[in-house]
């Protein structure tokens, strides 16, 4: 059974109550999410970082700390993700639940004001962000943006991603780009941040044993009050983005001072059918998923052409995505050998021992969702980005009613569109 209940503030605007006893804090989030735009992208990945330098009625971090620590010790963090082609700004603050207090105090209703005034009311100078704090993010996404590489692996997947999709908004990388850095400033950034907060979809959470006047602290909150109705109530990962034409693999490499290489190879599923989501989890756990997959038995642990060897299932855009650490001179011999587990998938060289162990693989992460109070608020916000209510149950359902038809027909619509190798 699901718990929980969404409630619709404005259009556009959504409050989301996940309703349970398991952990003795309250988890609120607020989600900001926006198409991915070139223009925009690195701005936007620039606002949640200047946002947490201060606010209007705590213009400081320091200010900032001292009111999370009067509140027995709270945690705000804030960051930002590429989901689909989309780009969500996500702010976080955990506080001891109202229950376990040593006195009769209200941490949930002073959670709630502190996190609403950094996202909605921060610090303004003169109708600008404050240039201190502009100047000194900007010299931080530059690290982040200039230190892309110092992760190899993560560093070529999302080279693969950039290759598949050129020219898309899925291709950027989600915290932008050093040129557009240097033409930020404390206006233009201000007047960016005004037209998202403006325009965005947005998603208000609140997970915990809280009570049922909730809804009215947030409906009541002056924040909350100014903000406009907007035209953001669209399924945002629609089936439009997922489109693919089948097309001639492309191969990609790329050299760089690296000890082992890195081989990614991205695949498209073509005529994406509404059960895919089930099927390609199912698949994906089949094919690299698990310690059992085919790839790490036959790459890895049979051949020992792989230091690792995974794939991993992209659900918003429809992709599988092969993953493999070699030694670079046995690039050849791993990629054939790749792509023979890849074809024994079409003609069905699986058994059902191998379909149960994935789904049991499966399930077991699903029933780990509700043990971890911010997996399962993500998991919630991902139904909401992509317009689908399911409750765990059901969802395991599906899993379980997958037949080995389902998986050969999927596998048979499965293309490889990009095969990215980082080399010396």
């Amino acid at each position: 059974m699901k718990n929980i209940i969404n409630i619709e503030l404005k259009k556009g605007i959504n409050l989301h109550i996940i309703k349970t006893n398991k952990f003795k804090t309250n988890l609120l989030s607020v989600f900001l999410s926006t198409p991915l735009s070139k223009e925009k992208v690195t701005s936007n990945a620039l606002i949640p970082a200047v946002l947490r330098r201060g606010s209007k009625n705590m213009p400081t971090q320091d200010e900032i700390s001292i009111a999370l620590e009067e509140m027995y010790g709270a945690t705000f963090d804030c960051g930002i993700d590429k989901i689909g082609d989309d780009q969500v700004l996500k702010f976080y603050l955990e506080t001891i639940n109202n229950e376990y207090l040593p006195e009769q105090e209200d941490n949930l209703d002073q959670a709630i004001k502190i996190l609403l005034e950094v996202v909605f009311d921060p610090l303004i100078q003169n109708n600008e962000f404050s240039n201190e704090y502009v100047e000194s993010e900007k010299n931080n996404l530059k690290q982040i943006i200039e230190g892309r590489k110092d992760s190899k692996a993560t560093y070529a997947y999302e080279r693969c991603i950039e290759e598949m999709y050129k020219n898309k908004p899925y291709s950027l990388y989600k915290y932008g780009n050093l040129q557009d850095l240097e033409q930020i400033n404390n206006k233009n950034l201000y007047e960016q941040y005004t037209n998202l907060i403006n325009n965005c979809k947005i998603d208000i959470f609140i997970s915990g044993d809280v009570q049922e006047n909730v809804q009215e602290k947030i409906s009541n909150n002056d924040n909350i009050k100014k903000l406009q109705a907007r035209e953001a109530t669209y399924v945002i990962n629609n089936k439009e983005s997922r489109k693919k034409e089948s097309k001639q693999e492309q191969e990609v490499s790329e050299s760089m001072d690296v000890g082992q290489g890195k081989l990614i190879i991205g695949m498209d599923i073509l005529e994406e059918k509404d059960k895919d989501k089930y099927v390609a989890l199912v698949y994906n756990a089949i094919l690299g998923g698990t310690p059992t997959s085919k790839m790490f038995q036959n790459v890895r642990e049979k051949n020992s052409l792989a230091y690792t060897a995974s794939s991993s299932f992209i659900r918003q855009k429809a992709n599988v995505f092969i993953k493999c650490g070699i030694d670079i001179p046995n690039y050849d011999k791993a990629l054939k050998i790749i792509k023979e587990q890849v074809e024994d998938m079409k003609k069905g060289e699986f058994s059902d021992k191998n379909i149960q162990e994935a789904k049991t693989n499966i399930i077991s992460t699903i029933n780990f969702i509700p043990d971890e109070q911010d997996t399962e608020l993500m998991y919630y916000f991902s139904q909401e980005l992509s317009g689908y209510e399911m409750d765990y149950e059901e969802y395991i359902e599906k899993i379980n009613s997958i037949n080995k038809e389902e998986i050969i027909e999927l596998a048979n619509r499965m293309q490889i569109n990009t095969i990215y190798f980082l080399k010396n």
